[in-house]
């Protein structure tokens, strides 16, 4: 299996990320596989939709945020193993050619250890804060797609859709992945899913330790996928999962290695992506807490 760790981004780790490169070799020793980012813009005050899109609430752990694409290159600087991924950006947010320019860097300064995830979003608000339809969000991401397929892999580079317009340009600096970087995209949805058959590397999906953890339902999502692969006439095995693991406050690295393996058991996704910003304050118990989960998976 492979361990990858979130780097010091948000609640009281936030205010650790002087320490992200001592963080991210860290982890590297240590044996991780990836480390990860995630993406918030901004957590409204009054939200008009709750976090992942349910309720009206945003978890405070969630009001600081750093950045994500400076985290991740700060990572790439100061580690040469580890891969180096986003769980998820909300890509709709930005600007495709800005979007390139920073993922290409991060890619370069990595030597090809990128692996971007996008996803939607679930927030109104930090669509309106940029200025955007929350409302065609999936339609922006459909082109966005293709005008950074555009951009990592032709030059001169130029796109033209209904909601996103990149002029002719040249675009002579590509990412160090060939052709081009893969997509990994986060998908519950059916309408996701159904994206993530046509365009996605990678599928992004969730679990939480122990306030949700359905594997039947995993099982169920990954059996869907595959069978809007094979639709597209897709090979299913061609879309690789990275899962995500966010932790409780309060549980024992015991149960979050447990539950792992578990998981890993009975799906066959062996490759797992733990986020301690509930249950963890500082970087240095971060790196603790990883190491002792790297342990406990190791053991069997």
């Amino acid at each position: 299996m492979k361990i990858g760790f979130a780097l010091p981004q948000f609640h009281h780790q936030a205010y650790g990320i002087a320490q992200t490169g001592t963080f991210a070799s860290a982890i590297e020793e240590a044996g991780g596989a990836s480390l990860w980012v995630g993406d918030r813009n901004l957590a409204a005050v009054r939200p008009a939709v709750g976090y992942g899109g349910q309720g009206d609430t945003i978890p405070e752990e969630l009001n600081p945020a750093a950045d994500p694409f400076v985290l991740l290159g700060v990572a790439a600087a100061a580690t040469s193993r580890v891969l180096l991924g986003s769980h998820v950006l909300v890509a709709p947010l930005y600007p495709p050619v800005q979007l390139a320019r920073s993922l290409t860097t991060i890619d370069l300064i990595s030597g090809g250890r990128l692996l971007p995830g996008f996803g939607v979003g679930w927030s109104p608000e930090e669509y309106q804060a940029a200025g955007l339809d929350f409302t065609r969000r999936g339609a922006r991401m459909e082109e966005l797609l293709d005008a950074l397929d555009a951009i990592w892999t032709t030059d001169p580079a130029q796109y033209e859709g209904a909601q996103l317009s990149v002029p002719e340009h040249h675009s002579p600096l590509k990412p160090a992945r060939k052709p081009r970087p893969p997509f990994y995209l986060g998908a519950m949805s059916e309408r996701a899913l159904r994206r993530v058959a046509r365009r996605g590397d990678g599928w992004l999906p969730l679990i939480v330790v122990p306030g949700y953890v359905d594997i039947d339902g995993l099982v169920a999502q990954r059996s869907q996928l595959d069978e809007l692969a094979r639709q597209t006439g897709r090979d299913p095995q061609a879309i690789d999962t990275v899962l995500r693991v966010n932790i409780d406050a309060g549980t024992s690295t015991e149960r979050v290695a447990d539950t792992v393996k578990e998981v890993h058991e009975r799906t066959g996704i062996d490759h797992f992506m733990i986020d301690s910003m509930y249950d963890v304050d500082t970087v240095d118990g971060s790196i603790e807490h990883a190491r002792q989960i790297l342990q406990l998976v190791a053991k069997g």
